[in-house]
């Protein structure tokens, strides 16, 4: 029988190198001619034995376990440098669970008014219920959601439209409350001008009579909410077509009517500024740059900033200030971080900055730093996780990049990641559509230029800035001379 050999193993567990574990299988070898000798055990440590035929199949084990290890690094295959948590999710076939539920909307903020068509309406309530008749009593036919698209058809009255929905194109009504058209800045008047003299009875319902006089004949009545276009109109009455006559209203209970719009900016002017960090001595005029630019005129803002804004806009009539320029730095590494953001605090100039997410961690930027970053105004968006051209990628690689980057930023800062720097500005449609689906509303490229659509929310421009630029050069640059 073969005669065992002896080794012994610490308690505590540790992590021995390949190499390390074939030495050891070696060393037994040599033992196998040795006396039963064995030197004194310490206390802290327990013994087991193993036989040649052990070493055998842990020799195989080896050779199999390196020829893997060569298949996996020879093919020049991406993979990325995760974390212990997204190790463990790779080894499983598991992938970051990111929150999706904001992708159609983001589809629709990316789509201008002109986009929309003639009639389409958006809902703006958290939901509106479609009814057979227009009445609050009427069965329901259908029920839409904040951001849904509807056809009107007409008014039925001011407080009730005809509607066909988009989805099998059935029609009912909904309370005009809870709708608004969506027309761009350039379409408002034209788009208002189609309701010019039209009027609705802002009352339980209203007297027609056939002079205008309070003592006239009466020859009917209008009922609240209807819409009239009235002939004519002085101080006190309205001339009216009533049932194939003409009659006389009382103008005090006519108001105007304007269904609900939404005015959505289509074009923006929003210069940003960019800083990639990974070219040397790039932040040695940033002072002067935001010394320059603030004297002539220009106010400091974020992407995520801008972000409220485009939400709002959804809400309201509101309006991106002008004069607004975004500073933004990608390749942003620990070492950089600490050298920008003291010279941006000291300047009091808010900045987004593009952190690749394989920086993240105990070993580069920690959770603490990353709230105090917060703390003190910036803005952290996702610069991908390996900082490699997207465009280079497979579309699986380009999925994991995303994925990763988005869900490390927001686990840590607790607040939505909605912008993405491709690195080295690395992008094409199908990287665009990636973004999109992964649940990110802007892009940042690298065209040339201050002003952009809606349309282009997922490739915005941005400006280079180069070392050596002076405040004179980069304020030349922002105003596009």
């Amino acid at each position: 029988m073969a005669r065992p050999y002896h080794i012994r193993r610490h308690s505590t567990a540790t992590l021995r190198p390949l190499v390390a574990f074939l030495l050891i299988a070696s060393f037994g070898i040599l033992f196998a001619g040795c006396t039963d000798a064995r030197p004194v055990e310490e206390a802290a440590e327990e013994e087991f034995t193993f036989t040649a035929e052990d070493l055998a199949r842990f020799r195989e084990l080896a050779r199999n376990a390196q020829e893997e290890v060569e298949q996996r690094t020879g093919t020049g295959t991406f993979v990325p440098r995760l974390g212990e948590e997204q190790q463990a999710q790779e080894t499983t076939g598991a992938v970051p669970v990111l929150d999706l539920s904001n992708v159609k909307a983001y589809n629709e903020l990316r789509q201008g008014p002109g986009a929309t068509g003639g009639n389409l309406y958006k809902v703006t309530n958290e939901f509106l219920n479609v009814r057979s008749m227009p009445n609050v009593t009427a069965a329901a036919v259908g029920r839409l959601v904040k951001g849904d698209s509807l056809e009107v058809l007409d008014f039925a009255d001011a407080a009730w439209a005809h509607v066909r929905l988009p989805a099998g194109g059935a029609e009912g009504y909904v309370s005009t409350r809870y709708i608004a058209k969506l027309v761009s800045e350039e379409n408002l008047a034209q788009e208002k001008a189609a309701f010019d003299g039209m009027y609705f009875v802002n009352f339980g319902f209203l007297n027609v009579r056939k002079s205008p006089d309070t003592g006239s004949e009466k020859i009917g009545e209008l009922p609240g909410q209807a819409i009239l276009k009235p002939i004519s109109m002085d101080d006190v009455w309205a001339r009216v077509s009533f049932q194939g006559k003409e009659g006389y209203a009382a103008r005090e209970y006519l108001v105007p009517f304007l269904p609900n719009f939404l005015v959505r900016q289509e074009r923006y002017t929003l210069p940003i500024l960019h800083y990639r960090l990974a070219q040397e001595s790039l932040t040695t005029g940033l002072a002067e740059h935001i010394d320059r630019l603030r004297a002539a005129g220009y106010t400091f803002t974020t992407l995520h900033d801008f972000y409220n804004v485009v939400l709002s806009q959804e809400e309201r009539d509101v309006r991106l200030e002008p004069k607004r320029v975004i500073l933004a730095f990608s390749d942003v590494t620990p070492e950089a971080l600490q050298d920008v953001s003291s010279i941006l605090l000291a300047s009091k100039a808010p900045a987004t900055l593009f952190i690749p997410s394989k920086h993240l961690g105990l070993g580069g930027i920690t959770e603490k730093q990353v709230l105090t970053l917060l703390a003190n105004g910036f803005d952290l968006q996702s610069g991908a996780h390996s900082g490699d051209d997207l465009r280079a990628m497979t579309n699986a690689q380009v999925e994991l990049e995303l994925q990763q980057s988005r869900k490390l930023l927001e686990d840590m800062t607790k607040r939505p990641v909605a912008a993405v720097a491709y690195p080295w500005g690395g992008v094409n449609d199908r990287v665009m559509a990636k973004a999109a689906e992964l649940g990110y509303l802007f892009g940042v490229g690298v065209a040339p230029k201050s002003q952009f659509t809606r349309a282009e929310f997922l490739q915005l421009p941005s400006l280079l800035v180069s070392g050596g630029m002076t405040g004179e050069d980069v304020l030349l640059l922002v105003q596009g001379e």
